[in-house]
């Protein structure tokens, strides 16, 4: 298994963005996960969603789409694990 970090970024307050991430091997079998890297408890701070395009025979991109749940800016980490 191999695991990293794709990419940081800030969202908003209220605010949704979207993100995307190219020439992923097709045979891989990748696991996305997005985490918040500002402390804030008591409550969830963001919501993510993750759609594939099949970009050609041998390439797949991922685009991630981060939510923040909450009245202030969160900043994000998109990590990710290749079970294979």
């Amino acid at each position: 298994m191999q695991v990293g970090s794709q990419f940081h970024g800030t969202v908003p307050a209220g605010a949704t963005q979207r993100w995307y991430t190219v020439n992923w091997a097709q045979e891989a079998h990748v696991v996305w996960y997005v985490v918040p890297t500002t402390p804030q408890a008591g409550a969830p701070q963001i919501e993510w969603d993750v759609e594939v395009e099949r970009a050609s025979d041998a390439d797949i991109t991922y685009w991630i789409t981060v939510r923040n749940l909450t009245s202030s800016d969160v900043n994000v980490e998109a990590r990710y694990a290749i079970l294979n």
